[in-house]
């Protein structure tokens, strides 16, 4: 009887605690949450960042991403099932600079955005940071981010990342435009495929 007594204890104490969290980010004035990761990945930070901007191959290492087809240089569709539920939305790369960070938002569909940014550590090694905001839509998702599971996911997307890319030791393609402000776009030296096609970045941010 005594250990049945301390285990509902120790379960309402857990409801609690979920609760509260739950709670503090309905109360938030943004409504938003942050989760933020870093991986350090052996190849050079060009291959790094090349790999980033083919976002049709997300679902090669991005867990729940089912499809993303890049509509042009600056827009995305996405397909993915969050919280085991199917979700598409549209976002918009808003900043990118080749080697060095890819920001985009949500322009449609559940509220998200993002920055990725690359860091050289020297000529095979590089450190990729991954940060999101988003704002959970439903009761089920936001258990799910009280209990830390948008983050999990993101270090197990990053780690996904690393092992592919690392295996492939080359990327499958690169874009190396620069965009600013989400509508001006430079087309840079180096490009391999078209830009509509070959593009691919996480959603971000420009700076969350």
């Amino acid at each position: 009887m005594l250990g049945r007594l301390v285990a509902i204890a120790a379960l309402a104490a857990g409801g609690v605690m979920l609760k509260k969290k739950i709670d503090q980010s309905q109360s938030s004035s943004t409504g938003s949450s942050f989760v933020e990761d870093t991986i350090e990945v052996d190849v050079p930070v060009r291959t790094a960042y090349n790999q980033f901007t083919q976002f049709e191959e997300f679902p090669r290492f991005m867990q729940g991403v089912e499809e993303v087809r890049q509509l042009d240089d600056t827009h995305l569709q996405w397909r993915a099932r969050v919280a085991g539920k199917e979700e598409s939305w549209q976002s918009e790369i808003t900043f990118q600079v080749p080697d060095r960070r890819i920001a985009w938002r949500s322009t449609s569909g559940p509220e998200n955005s993002g920055v990725a940014t690359f860091e050289s550590l020297g000529e095979n090694r590089t450190r990729v940071t991954l940060r999101m905001s988003y704002r959970p839509p439903g009761l089920l998702e936001k258990v799910g981010d009280a209990l830390g599971a948008v983050k999990l996911e993101l270090s197990s997307n990053l780690r996904n990342f690393k092992q592919f890319i690392e295996g492939r030791r080359t990327e499958t393609g690169s874009w190396r435009g620069t965009v600013s402000g989400g509508n001006t776009v430079t087309n840079g030296s180096g490009d391999s495929g078209s830009t509509a096609s070959n593009t691919a970045t996480s959603a971000a941010v420009t700076n969350p």
